[in-house]
C-alpha cells in the first residue's frame, strides 16, 4: 500500500533512516537462536483507507500456518500464529508482538506505518515481510537485513504501464504524473522502462490539483498518454478527456481504478486501461481462503500475504532454526533469489507442494503472486499487475496481466 496521510513523515523517516553501513541479516550465518517453536506475528491497519484489506491478509496467513502444521508443522511442532495487532501505535505493535516470541512478523499494509515497525523488529533481530508496502524509498530503509516484502515497488508499475504502450505499438509516450514521492517514483519507472525500450517521451510532466487537463493537452500529440495519480481520479480523468485525449490512447495507474459511469462524459474512457498490482488469485486459493473467511469479498493482497507466510515458515525449515536471525538469512534462498554460493533450489507452487519438496532439499518458492527472487534489497524483482480495460459505460473490466522484471 502506497504513502498514507502520514506521508512527509514517513519521507522525513526514510531521509534519516538511509544512512550508514551496517551487517545485513540477510546475507548473515548466524548462530541457531530459536526456542523449538514457530511463532508468527501479524501487524494489520485497523484504520485509515487500507483498514478493509486487512480481513484478506490475516485469512491467508491463517491458511499458510493451517497448512503448514498439517504438513507436520516446525519441526514436529505446530506453527503458531500470535494474535494479531492492530491500531496506530505500529511501533507498539511489534514491541509487543517481539515480547510474545514473535520469529517472522507479517504486515503492516500502509507504507507509512513501515518505518515503526521495521525499527522496532530490527532492534529485536526479527524478519519483518510486507505483503502490500510499495513506497520506493523503503528499499533502502535502514533495516539491518530484517525487511522484506512480496509487493513491488512502486515504480515497477510506471514500468508496467509502459509495456503496455509498446504491446499496443506507441513510438512516443506522454507520462502525466501527480505532484508527489509516489507520483515521480511511477514516473521515474516508466521514464526509465521508456529509454530502455526506445520510446520517445513527448510532452511528459507533473500536475497537481485539476491541472491534469492543462497537462494533458500539451501531451495529447503522444501515441499514449499515462497517467499516474492517487487522488481526485474523477476530476483527474474528465480533465483529460476535456483535453482532447481519446481513452484509447489512455493508461492510468491503479489508483485510478474505478466504476466512472455516467460521472464522466459517454465514452471517455472507452479503450483506457489501467493496472493493478498483484494477480487475481485461482479459484482454489480463492475457495480455500473463504472456507477460512466466509464473509470475506475483497481479496486484494491475500496473495502477498500467504506468500510472506509461506516464506517465513520455509526460511526456518532451510535454517533447521526458528530465530528471527536464521529466518532473515534464508528468506532469500528460498524465494528464489541470488545467493552468493548458493545451489539454486527446486521450483514449487504454494506451501504443501514446497515444504514436502524442502523435505528433500533446498526450493525456490513460486508464490500465489508470483515468482518472488528477492534482491539485496528485500525486493521482489519480478512485478505482475492485473490488467483492467474501460468500456463504453466507463466500467473497467478484467483484461489480462501484465508482468515486468526490476
Amino acid at each position: 500500500m502506497r504513502l498514507g496521510l502520514a506521508g512527509a513523515a514517513l519521507a522525513s523517516a526514510l531521509a534519516i533512516a538511509s544512512c550508514g553501513v551496517t551487517a545485513d541479516a540477510r546475507t548473515g550465518s548466524p548462530a541457531a537462536s530459536g526456542d523449538g517453536v514457530l511463532r508468527l506475528g501479524l501487524i494489520l491497519d485497523s484504520t485509515g483507507d487500507s483498514q478493509y484489506l486487512s480481513d484478506a491478509q490475516r485469512a491467508a496467513v491463517v491458511l499458510a500456518v493451517q497448512q503448514a502444521n498439517a504438513a507436520g508443522g516446525f519441526g514436529g511442532k505446530p506453527v503458531e500464529l500470535l494474535p494479531p495487532e492492530s491500531g496506530t501505535d505500529t511501533g507498539a505493535a511489534a514491541q509487543r508482538l517481539a515480547k510474545a516470541g514473535a520469529d517472522a512478523v507479517i504486515g503492516p499494509t500502509d507504507s507509512s506505518r513501515a518505518p515503526a515497525a521495521i525499527d522496532a523488529l530490527r532492534a529485536a533481530k526479527i524478519p519483518l515481510i510486507s505483503p502490500a508496502n510499495t513506497a520506493a524509498g523503503l528499499s533502502t530503509y535502514r533495516s539491518d537485513g530484517y525487511y522484506f516484502r512480496t509487493a513491488a515497488p512502486e515504480g515497477a508499475e510506471g514500468a508496467a504501464l509502459v509495456e503496455l504502450a509498446r504491446r499496443g505499438g506507441a513510438k512516443t509516450v506522454a507520462i502525466l504524473h501527480q505532484a508527489g514521492d509516489h507520483g515521480k517514483a511511477e514516473a521515474d519507472g516508466a521514464s526509465a522502462a521508456a529509454k530502455a525500450d526506445g520510446l520517445t517521451e513527448k510532452g511528459s510532466a507533473e500536475f497537481s490539483g485539476h491541472d491534469a487537463g492543462r497537462a494533458a493537452a500539451a501531451a495529447k500529440d503522444a501515441d499514449t498518454v499515462i497517467v499516474v495519480a492517487q487522488t481526485e481520479g474523477q476530476a483527474i480523468l474528465a480533465g483529460v478527456a476535456d483535453a482532447g485525449v481519446p481513452g484509447s490512447k489512455l493508461l492510468v495507474s491503479g489508483d485510478l481504478l474505478g466504476h466512472y459511469g455516467s460521472a464522466l462524459a459517454n465514452h471517455a474512457l472507452e479503450g483506457a486501461r489501467a493496472t493493478v498490482p498483484g494477480v487475481f488469485p485461482t479459484p482454489e486459493f480463492q475457495a480455500a481462503l473463504i472456507e477460512h473467511a466466509p464473509g470475506l469479498t475483497d481479496l486484494t493482497f491475500a496473495s502477498e500475504a500467504y506468500d510472506a507466510a509461506s516464506l517465513a515458515i520455509l526460511a526456518a525449515g532451510a535454517a533447521k532454526d526458528d530465530g528471527g536471525p536464521s529466518i532473515a538469512s534464508k528468506l532469500t534462498a528460498v524465494s528464489g533469489g541470488a545467493v552468493q554460493g548458493g545451489a539454486a533450489g527446486e521450483k514449487c507452487t504454494g506451501l504443501p507442494a514446497c515444504l514436502a519438496a524442502q523435505a528433500k532439499g533446498a526450493v525456490d518458492y513460486e508464490g500465489m503472486s508470483g515468482p518472488i527472487a528477492f534482491d539485496s534489497h528485500g525486493d521482489v524483482t519480478t512485478a505482475r499487475y492485473m490488467v483492467f480495460a474501460f468500456g463504453a459505460d466507463n466500467q473497467p473490466k478484467r483484461d489480462g496481466e501484465v508482468t515486468v522484471a526490476r
